[in-house]
């Protein structure tokens, strides 16, 4: 067996005593992604080998299995560089071969680690280190003075005892700091026991107090939230506020001392080591360990936030279409007025207009005229408010437009983020050259509701604005996560691959953006795609690339009922024969006699007639019921309104309907048609203990709300889920 199977057969031996799956899921995973197969495929057509895993899932096994290799094979080269060094003995080799964390290896590697010249290894070079090893084993001999003594060397300018003994010192501090054990101890200590302290340094460069909760603050750093820590790192890095680890030195400093300091050896002694151990923990000990463990919380609250990232991404991305609908999109401004776009029921722009309805034209009549005029003209459903600069004013506006047009029309507010950033880009300009930066972005914001995925996937998901501190986390990590999200959205609706974009063809399971291109080329060079089979020709997707995608890739109109579903080509034979065995054909897939035939079936025994497996009939059997399902249909449609209500008008114990725009560790933001967005906290949700937000709401969600306190002077509205009946009786109890 190669060393590279030696290691890929440990990995898989720790996976499968860490993760929560059977052996042959986990080899199944692996195995199957060796060969070049997707998540989203593995997820979606290979539930058999699987056992039915899900993207996520998947996902956790590769990333555990791409850990556990780079961890084996930095033993072996820490294993490597100590035994070249003639310092490798069997219980370090033991110890180095059992860890389960890189942490644990780097520990073990730390005091034969090649470094620069430091006091310590001066004093070796003088000789010192035979000295520093009698100090702490130290047999019944001389005084310490005696000892000492022995080293003295003009050479080396060791003229003094104390010059000696300060040598000696350097090198047991160095010791004491590249322990283990000691580090391992004082890292399980500091984590239960330590507090993160905040402390204001610069009040000036905090003119709207932000940060004025951390100005004099302490938190165990065992309950330590990750946006708090975020949130101290900024006001650190801004220069407002000092942050610091404050420890139990006194406990810690006694249980190094108890491991180095003997009772039955002379005073002297003892005072020397303890006085060791003092220095080597005020000057390297703690300090690495207050740098350790801020990147840990630093890396731990920015895992948190990019997942809470990425879940506000992947509901935002799952928002049902409005289907059918016409839209009058409206990007909201002052001086440069609102940009507006008429957009037919498949988006395509029918009108471009602006109105100047604020200042400095304050042209409020002959706006809201131009806006009716409009709705009229273009038979507009919806009219869909950007919520930037302006919004709250344009939606009263709008609001007014609903009321005097003779037409049944709603309007909702449509988080813009990244709209601006979508007009501005290559891909925006390629495809609507002839507007202009902010008529683009009317579009934009129109198309979000007519099919929020196909829109979406053309922004930089970092720019869609559902996060918490995106800018201060790590980018990379960050950016990884949100492909990912998009991607398994992407993937879990299909892509009608006669309409779609690049933007939305690239995140289909196998597909590049330069494939992805060459779709669009080829869709443009003989027109529609009339069958599947044709996306073999298309330049560079090969045999792999086709298997992984095709599944995802709909031919809605096509010469073959069957690529309208998410049916895999691999199984039409297989298809066909069941439909044959039922006395259909593939014309009749969607139909009420289809329907009503498949309900019948025995799944097991028709799985074994067909020779397939269980979860895959039960895939292409919801198929041909349902050709044209999409998941996102399940979920709720956006709020529409009719009238805007100003801040000044709601009271205590109000009850709404609400948005939710954005969910954070602490709570969620919730659109309830006035100017600001209310805040309910996570202890405003439910009567019972909350965990995380994201245990109750989700991004898109409609949710009943009540008005729970007013802060007319800051903007700020407090809402809670629990209704004030139910508080009331909560309380009586």
């Amino acid at each position: 067996m190669s060393k590279n199977q030696q290691i890929h057969e440990i990995a898989c031996q720790i996976l499968v005593q860490k993760l929560p799956f059977k052996k042959e899921q986990i080899a199944a995973v692996l195995s199957m992604h060796k060969e070049g197969c997707t998540i989203p495929f593995m997820a979606r057509y290979r539930k058999e080998q699987t056992g039915q895993l899900d993207e996520v899932e998947i996902k956790r096994i590769l990333d555990g299995y791409t850990y556990m290799i780079s961890l084996e094979n930095r033993k072996e080269e820490v294993l490597r560089l100590i035994e070249e060094r003639g310092k490798l003995t069997k219980e370090l080799s033991e110890k180095i071969k059992k860890a389960t964390k890189l942490q644990t290896v780097e520990d073990l590697y730390l005091p034969y680690k090649e470094k620069r010249r430091t006091r310590a290894t001066i004093a070796k070079e003088r000789g010192l280190e035979p000295l520093a090893d009698w100090i702490l084993r130290f047999e019944k001999a001389p005084t310490l003075a005696e000892e000492a003594s022995k080293y003295l060397n003009a050479k080396y300018e060791l003229i003094t005892i104390e010059q000696v003994l300060e040598g000696a010192k350097d090198i047991m501090m160095e010791k004491f700091s590249e322990d283990a054990s000691v580090r391992d101890y004082l890292r399980n200590q500091l984590r239960q026991k330590a507090l993160l302290r905040s402390i204001l340094k610069d009040a000036e460069k905090d003119e709207k107090g932000v940060y004025k909760m951390y100005y004099e603050y302490d938190e165990n750093i065992s309950h330590a939230q990750g946006y708090r820590i975020l949130a101290m790192n900024r006001g650190e890095k801004e220069g407002i506020l000092k942050v610091s680890v404050f420890a139990p030195d006194a406990e810690l400093l006694q249980w190094i001392e108890r491991k180095y300091i003997q009772g039955d050896r002379p005073l002297e002694i003892n005072v020397f080591v303890k006085s060791a151990v003092e220095d080597a923990y005020k000057k390297y000990i703690f300090p690495s360990m207050e740098r350790e463990l801020r990147k840990d919380l630093t890396e731990k609250a920015e895992k948190t936030a990019i997942e809470i990232f990425s879940k506000n991404i992947g509901q935002l991305f799952m928002q049902p279409p409005l289907k059918n609908k016409k839209v009058l999109a409206v990007d909201p401004a002052y001086r440069t007025g609102c940009k507006i776009a008429a957009l037919d029921e498949t988006g395509k722009v029918e009108h471009i207009g602006v109105v100047y309805p604020h200042v400095p034209k304050k042209q409020w009549e002959k706006s809201k005229q131009m806006l009716v005029e409009w709705v009229e003209r273009f038979a507009i459903d919806i009219i869909a408010v950007g919520n930037g600069t302006a919004s709250r004013e344009t939606e009263q506006l709008v609001a007014e437009v609903v009321k005097e047009s003779k037409r049944p029309v709603a309007y909702l507010i449509v988080n813009e983020a990244g709209a601006s950033v979508y007009s501005a880009s290559e891909l925006a300009r390629e495809e609507f050259p002839d507007l202009q930066v902010e008529e683009r972005s009317a579009v934009s914001i129109g198309r979000r509701i007519q099919d929020p995925l196909s829109e979406l996937v053309k922004i930089d998901p970092k720019s869609v604005g559902v996060g918490q501190y995106q800018h201060d986390l790590n980018q990379s990590a960050l950016s990884q996560s949100l492909e990912f999200v998009v991607e398994t959205a992407v993937n879990k609706v299909g892509v009608n691959v006669n309409t779609a974009s690049v933007a939305l063809l690239q995140y289909v399971s196998g597909l590049s953006k330069s494939v992805a291109k060459n779709i669009v080329h080829m869709r443009e060079e003989i027109g529609k795609f009339t069958d599947r089979k044709q996306l073999k020709k298309v330049p560079r997707l090969g045999v792999k690339t086709y298997e992984q995608a095709i599944g995802f890739l709909r031919v809605i109109d096509g010469e073959n009922p069957l690529d309208k579903t998410a049916i895999h080509p691999e199984n039409y034979a297989q298809t066909e024969r069941l439909l044959s065995q039922l006395g259909f054909s593939t014309v009749d897939i969607g139909k009420e006699e289809l329907m009503a035939a498949l309900k019948t079936l025995d799944l097991e025994i028709t799985a074994s007639d067909l020779d397939m497996g269980l979860f895959t009939l039960q895939d292409i059997v919801d198929a041909l019921m349902k050709p044209l399902r999409d998941p996102r249909e399940a979920l709720q449609a956006p709020l529409l309104r009719k009238d805007v209500l100003q801040m000044e008008e709601i009271q205590v114990g109000m009850e709404f309907e609400g948005t939710v725009r954005n969910i954070t560790d602490f709570g969620a933001f919730i659109d309830i048609g006035v100017k600001q967005d209310g805040l309910v906290h996570k202890s405003k949700m439910a009567k019972k203990f909350v965990k995380h937000p994201l245990d109750i709401v989700e991004v898109g969600q409609i949710v009943t709300v009540w008005v729970d306190e007013i802060d007319l002077s800051r903007g700020r509205i407090s809402l809670t889920m629990i209704s004030p009946q139910n508080q009331t009786e909560s309380e009586e109890s």
